[in-house]
């Protein structure tokens, strides 16, 4: 899944829509759960070596989302997921777009992300 089909999947199955509060970057949007405003997703257009500093400097899109913390490590075991950019690594975790993940494997953290953020 690309960054539009995210942003399209997020908006029409989670009924909101995308904030950009950093003017400085208007690239970086948040998702946030209506009934209490916590963030749920972040997409974000990144340098890659910001995930793994044997790549190069090539933009990337990511999307950041809170997952279980029981299961971070096996996720970070899985291809084109890292440790989370500039969020709590205990909480969060990077996935790059588009990567090695199924549509389905992305649509289900997301869910789990949102269910997280309850």
């Amino acid at each position: 899944m690309n960054r539009s089909e995210l942003v399209d999947y997020i908006q029409h199955n989670y009924g909101v829509d995308p904030e950009t509060p950093w003017g400085k970057f208007p690239e970086y949007i948040v998702f946030r759960r209506r009934n209490n405003a916590k963030w749920f997703a972040v997409i974000m257009r990144i340098s890659s070596n910001k995930l793994d500093t044997n790549k190069n400097e090539e933009m990337v899109n990511i999307v950041n989302l809170k997952a279980a913390p029981e299961l971070i490590g096996s996720l970070r075991l899985k291809d084109d997921i890292y440790p989370a950019y500039h969020m709590n690594k205990e909480h969060w975790i990077t996935i790059k777009l588009p990567g090695s993940l199924t549509d389905s494997e992305l649509k289900e953290l997301i869910e789990d992300s949102y269910k997280l953020t309850a």
